[in-house]
């Protein structure tokens, strides 16, 4: 039984259907009103009850709800029978209300059950990145005080090190498969029934940790009206998600672009994810796609780059997709154009982040601006600011500010970096350099710290690596700030070739000369370095500050 209603199991179904069908829900416990102009949730509201419990309400317990490349597959009654058995599971390790459970798992069903199982037996799951090392999980170990890690054996190189070099570390620390007392035995041994713990919206629901590029990383605490923010904002009603679609994302589900992609978006809508648990590349991606035949995919510019690279060695078929999506970088022009082109399909892009979980500007279907980030998504606002925080003309570059109700409420242990990042009246301060047209579009220039000045102007990176792009040789281009012999910055190109057998001096001198022709004079790169790959953050960002290191 869910919730606080009484009377029988057939009256409790009836009224529990009802709430959830109509389009202003009933005020009960764990619903959402979504027809006022801001969502408005139950006083008493568990996420995982409108997320895994509601479909088994509204009949789609037989429903495929994912699906993997391993072939095997989920419905909505599995899942929601994985995750009861996931929360009673780590209630009988002795864990109590609170407790942080460290995830360093692969994409894989069981994901899903550990994730929704803790929340819904009131523990807090914290995702983590699987590219990480040892250093950065000893770090989070400690950061967190977390009570449990699980982690997917293929890891064990970096985990065991750090759980070794943690202290105290964990109380319990446990693998998700292989030999003893693993996940999967503790998930068959455990009861199929459980209670959702008494939370409120604004209550602590889990944390994502950032990529931690320039730092340790930060632990994101997010609030269990986070993730249906996210859903209903951008799922349906920007990219118009519904029960039929399939989700397949190339970005991985323990960030937060990935999260939504591959769970919270089809799991609010019911529909069917596709997970993939190997390493994105233009071949593994294209089969999936061709293969699976999802209806939206969820890339990054460098993965869609190297994807048209391949395209006509590979041709894959992409015509059951309706919609593809990009965020982690701006998207070239160039790359949207030869898309296009070739598969007839728009890519939207748009910007997010950890701690508001997911893209809050974006490009929309029907309205594609290119090298436009795009307009703010639905029940999120923007501003861009000079150094004293003051609003900037239209058309003046200046540091992007933003707000919506899926924002993280802090970072853990970290009060500075709270104080610099989440100001007053619930802004966010986003770290990234954007202008703003008069229509109301955003541009994104680069992260703030990558600006230069060339010349005394401010110049963006992101617009000299786009036009190094139009070159049909060039796979991938950064943009960093380097010094002449008077001492004086100029811009510096480090290029990536789709042919490393391609790189000259002619070349170089081609590519200063389109810089040249297509930007202002003083922006053409004057030093320019051929390389086999860039070093990026697993969401796809290129790290910049590596490259001026």
């Amino acid at each position: 039984m869910l919730g606080r209603t009484t009377g029988s199991a057939a009256t409790v179904a009836a009224e529990l259907e009802h709430a959830w069908r109509t389009e202003a829900a009933i005020v009960n416990d764990h619903t959402v009103d979504m027809a006022a102009e801001e969502l408005t949730f139950a006083p008493t509201f568990n996420v995982v009850v409108p997320f895994i419990d509601r479909h088994i309400i509204d009949g789609r317990a037989d429903r495929v709800a994912i699906r993997t490349t391993r072939g095997e597959e989920v419905s909505y009654g599995d899942l929601a029978d994985g995750v009861n058995r996931a929360g009673n599971a780590l209630r009988e390790l002795g864990l109590t209300q609170g407790d942080r459970v460290l995830m360093v798992v692969k994409d894989d069903p069981v994901f899903c059950y550990l994730f929704w199982g803790a929340i819904k037996a009131g523990f807090v799951p914290v995702p983590l990145n699987t590219l990480l090392r040892a250093k950065d999980y000893e770090f989070v170990i400690g950061d967190s005080e977390a009570v449990a890690v699980i982690w997917s054996p293929e890891y064990d190189e970096e985990v065991v090190p750090a759980l070794v070099a943690a202290s105290p570390g964990p109380a319990h620390r446990i693998r998700t498969e292989g030999e003893g007392a693993t996940v999967r035995t503790l998930l068959g041994g455990a009861s199929r029934d459980l209670e959702p713990v008494t939370t409120t919206a604004l209550d602590d629901c889990f944390w994502l940790y950032s990529s931690g590029s320039t730092g340790n990383p930060k632990g994101a605490i997010h609030r269990h009206r986070d993730m249906v923010v996210t859903s209903q904002r951008y799922g349906v009603e920007t990219l118009g998600a519904t029960e039929d679609d399939v989700f397949f994302s190339a970005a991985k589900l323990f960030f937060a672009y990935g999260l939504g992609n591959s769970m919270t978006f089809p799991l609010w809508v019911g529909g069917t994810s596709i997970l993939f648990d190997g390493r994105p590349t233009a071949d593994t991606t294209f089969d999936v796609i061709t293969r699976y035949r999802p209806t939206l995919y969820f890339g990054v510019p460098t993965l869609y780059a190297a994807q048209l690279a391949e395209y006509d060695e590979l041709v894959p078929d992409t015509s059951s997709l309706r919609l593809c999506v990009s965020a982690g970088e701006a998207l070239p022009p160039d790359i949207l154009r030869r898309w296009k082109e070739r598969t007839g399909l728009d890519i939207l892009d748009g910007i997010g982040s950890t701690e508001l979980l997911h893209i809050f500007i974006s490009n929309t279907p029907g309205d594609i601006r290119p090298g436009a980030t795009g307009r703010s998504v639905p029940g999120y606002e923007a501003r861009i600011v000079d150094e004293e925080g003051n609003d900037v003309p239209v058309g003046e570059s200046g540091r992007l500010l933003d707000r919506g109700h899926s924002a993280a409420r802090a970072y853990w242990n970290n009060p500075e970096k709270t104080a610099a990042t989440m100001h007053g009246d619930d802004w966010l301060d986003t770290g990234d350099t954007y202008v703003r047209d008069e229509d109301g579009y955003f541009y994104y220039q680069g992260r703030s710290d990558d600006m230069m000045k060339v010349g005394g102007i401010w110049t963006s990176p992101f617009e000299i690596e786009a036009k190094l792009m139009e070159h049909p040789l060039v796979l991938e281009a950064a943009i960093i700030g380097d010094k002449d012999d008077a001492g004086l910055v100029k811009p510096s190109a480090v290029v990536v070739l789709t042919d490393a057998s391609a790189a000259s001096d002619d070349l170089k001198t081609e590519l200063q000369a389109l810089c040249r022709e297509g930007l202002a004079p003083y922006k053409y790169p004057r030093w320019i370095e051929f390389v086999d790959d860039l070093p990026k953050t697993a969401t796809g960002k290129i790290q910049r500050f590596k490259l001026r290191s």
